[in-house]
């Protein structure tokens, strides 16, 4: 494997009109927990939110570490720029920083090797593979958005279609596109708007509770031709943590359920959501409760006794350490992948690792906003084994993430 030449790194667009870094290596032979993304925060350039900080750390500080490292030794390289940083959480050279160079090492020492990415992450880290080798994870498909990607709507927020059954990734990406049509259908019928929100999907206001956007994702599914539970059922993201009431004390945690205008505990707010159970044909919760309501997480896992799993990603944001903790309590049963969180490939690999060995569920995850067109997601949850990616619908840096998912399953014969 060839030593790493120079390092080049940019500023880039994301999907919300805010900049993301991006970095690009080459070879001598041809989250309150998350990682820190590091802001200029000059107002006169895209409102304090540039980020020349991070690119001129990449440029300055990074690369003249790397270069000269043999490219393929990816944790040994994320390692260097993990102490480099020095921080818990990345604050110095920025999460963002540093993963732009942990994603380019690891594309550049599988463009060298000649293999795809998914299959180099496989290789480098040594991940366990099934007896069927790679496997296509599911779709999870963010189909109506609420909370705080979308206004004037619904307290949680993402209702998401999860595939099931055994169908290739391209039959799972037109069904829940035929869902998705369907919906539409749905909520113009209800004089609802279908403009998207920040992932792509539905962003109607009006809706007259929490519960109805289920009603209609039920339906759409019926009116696509797909049997529920069966085909396909229902994901909720509820993102708790951004209506936990910010006035309760942490030892007497409250929920404003505003579009209800209701003020629950986290024992009334986990009967809430029990009510529901049995009426819908559900295949995962994510975060339905705050990521600091940790006594009750355990709570809500007794309570879903083991029907479908529960997902956990502001609580553990994909952080090795607080996804032990969270596995050690039973808080959760299942973790959301984010690359981002994480920081570095490596530190995300291992989240994926610890989940594999406990048998849990890893769900490699979009970002609600600043999204690019970066497929490493994808190549990702191929490596690990992941059971599902959650993207949304539309938008071009969401539907790629589908056309990747559809080219690796070609690549592979599958």
């Amino acid at each position: 494997m060839s030593k790493i030449k120079t390092i080049q790194a940019r500023e880039i667009l994301a999907s919300g009109g805010a900049p993301s870094i991006e970095a690009t290596v080459y070879g001598a032979s041809a989250g309150s927990k998350e990682a820190f993304v590091l802001l200029d925060g000059d107002k006169s350039r895209y409102n304090g939110k540039g980020m020349l900080k991070a690119r001129d750390n990449i440029l300055k500080i990074i690369a003249p570490a790397l270069v000269g490292k043999e490219a393929e030794n990816q944790r040994e390289i994320d390692e260097i720029m993990i102490k480099l940083d020095g921080s818990d959480n990345k604050s110095n050279l920025g999460g963002n920083a540093i993963l732009a160079v942990s994603m380019a090492v690891a594309r550049a020492a599988a463009a060298e090797l000649g293999v795809p990415l998914y299959k180099y992450l496989r290789q480098s880290f040594g991940i366990p593979s099934t007896s069927s080798g790679f496997k296509m994870p599911k779709p999870m498909v963010v189909m109506i958005e609420g909370g705080k990607h979308a206004d004037e709507t619904t307290d949680l927020q993402e209702y998401l279609i999860s595939s099931l059954g055994n169908r290739s990734a391209e039959e799972n990406v037109r069904m829940q596109m035929e869902i998705y049509e369907a919906l539409k259908k749905i909520l113009k019928r209800e004089g609802l708007s279908v403009n998207v929100g920040n992932e792509g999907a539905f962003a109607p206001n009006g809706l007259s509770s929490n519960e109805k956007p289920m009603e209609y994702l039920v339906e759409a599914i019926k009116n696509a031709g797909y049997e529920p539970g069966v085909d396909a059922g229902i994901s909720i993201d509820a993102a708790a943590s951004e209506f936990q009431d910010k006035d309760s004390q942490m030892s007497d945690i409250r929920y404003q359920l505003k579009i209800e205008n209701r003020t629950l505990s986290s024992e009334e707010l986990i009967e809430y959501y029990a009510s529901w159970i049995g009426k819908y044909p559900f295949v995962s919760w994510e975060d339905m409760l705050s990521e600091f309501d940790w006594e009750s997480w355990p709570k809500m896992v007794e309570k879903v006794a083991g029907k479908f799993p529960v997902i956990a990603d502001d609580l553990t944001v994909t952080n090795k350490a607080i996804w032990q903790e969270a596995i050690d309590k039973k808080a959760a049963t299942a973790i959301l992948i984010k690359l981002n969180q994480a920081g570095s490939v490596t530190e995300t690999v291992d989240c994926c690792l610890l989940a594999q060995k406990y048998g849990f569920w890893k769900v490699p995850s979009h970002r609600g906003g600043g999204e690019t067109n970066d497929t490493f997601m994808v190549d990702l949850a191929v490596a690990v084994g992941g059971e599902y990616i959650k993207v949304g619908p539309t938008r071009g840096e969401r539907v790629c993430k589908y056309n990747r998912l559809m080219r690796i399953e070609e690549e592979l014969n599958l």
